[in-house]
């Protein structure tokens, strides 16, 4: 499992290696958790169009975090998804 980014206010960004089988019903996403990598973690969309979707904040990001993490994930995202596209060889 890849870490995106470095560590950010406490937070990990990361994909799970295991989520994409060759077909992915969901948009490129990253998830987040205190820490560490954790299962079931909050997810955020990076929709096609390039806005950012809350799928899930499994994690109990604060407000003030989740706003955080937004901001810092809106800021990479055309590095997440190359490094997306790269891990997953599309």
């Amino acid at each position: 499992m890849p870490r995106v980014l470095i560590d950010y206010l406490g937070m990990v960004f990361y994909f799970w290696s295991n989520e994409f089988g060759g077909k992915s019903l969901e948009p490129i996403h990253v998830h987040i958790s205190h820490g560490k990598p954790v299962e079931n973690a909050t997810k955020i969309w990076i929709k096609p169009d390039g806005c950012l979707e809350v799928a899930n904040n499994n994690s109990r990001l604060t407000a003030k975090e989740l706003a955080k993490a937004l901001e810092y994930i809106d800021a990479n995202k055309n590095d997440i998804i190359a490094q997306w596209y790269q891990y997953f060889g599309i």
